[in-house]
């Protein structure tokens, strides 16, 4: 019993160590990913573009024999056609190759927590919303940015804490129905520890949903703040600068006022000056 009690603690700290190991994403890794993009990138351009330049090129050298550029030509539309076709195909090999790819890296880098600076990998599970507020959130302030990408890093954790312990309390319950079923004198102790899998898993996934939505509300906090310090400042500022000119306003109209009234004043003057002519007898 001691000894297998030994194995099992020894078998989970191995487990432990390989996944530590297994979380760090390698330059071999990142270097893989790279070559399954050029490749996917050059493979038809490659296939394609060869056989036609080649059969250019043998175009030019014979073109005083019209048999033997027919016949070139000919051949190299076949090797062009077929190497589009090959390009394509290897194409969509690479193109699936590195989706897999991609998906791997995410679980590796997931599997300990999603940090800040690792959010370009999960750009496909962003909200539309949030990915607009992230840009207009770091455009406006670099430390609320930061604070953004921290709690959008703790959304996509909680996010997949949630499905997979969903998943995992969904599996659970079917193998207690399938424990049910059977006639075994042990059913009683595994439906014992099955129940204390269910409930920790519903523990897990009830903490994994309070820390979303933790999150979520940390998120509208954040574009709150944006906020305030970019559309409200400049809002507020424009009021103020609106409401300085209505002030300005009455002593404007007074002004134009008083220089109508001294227009007056000056033209009645004048018309009182000029000399009046006497009329004729």
């Amino acid at each position: 019993m001691l000894v297998g009690r030994l194995s099992q603690d020894a078998r989970g700290a191995l487990d432990s160590i390989q996944l530590t190991v297994m979380n760090d994403i390698t330059p071999a890794d990142l270097a893989h990913g790279r070559k399954l993009k050029i490749g996917a990138i050059t493979a038809p351009v490659a296939l394609t573009g060869l056989p036609a330049v080649i059969t250019f090129l043998m175009l030019l050298l014979t073109a005083p024999a019209p048999p033997v550029a027919a016949v070139i030509l000919f051949v190299g539309i076949v090797a062009t056609v077929i190497g589009f076709v090959t390009g394509m195909f290897i194409l969509g090999l690479l193109v699936h190759k590195r989706s897999v790819w991609t998906r791997d890296m995410r679980e590796l880098i997931a599997a300990d927590g999603i940090k800040a600076e690792e959010i370009g990998w999960f750009t496909n599970e962003l909200r539309s919303n949030e990915k607009r507020a992230l840009r207009a959130v770091e455009a406006r302030d670099l430390m609320l940015g930061d604070a953004y990408r921290e709690t959008l890093a703790s959304r996509l954790t909680a996010t997949r804490i949630v499905k997979s312990s969903k998943r995992e309390l969904q599996l659970a319950k079917r193998r207690q129905n399938s424990i049910k079923q059977l006639k075994s004198a042990r059913s009683d102790e595994f439906q014992a520890e099955i129940g204390r899998d269910l409930e920790k898993i519903a523990r897990i996934n009830d903490e994994a949903k309070l820390m979303l939505s933790e999150a979520e509300a940390r998120l509208q906090m954040i574009e709150a703040a944006a906020s305030r310090g970019g559309n409200l400042a400049d809002s507020e500022l424009a009021l103020k600068k609106l409401s300085s000119r209505a002030s300005e306003l009455p002593l404007a109209l007074e002004s134009a006022k008083m220089a109508e009234e001294i227009r007056l004043e000056l033209e009645k003057e004048d018309a009182g000056e000029m000399p009046q002519l006497e009329p004729e007898n």
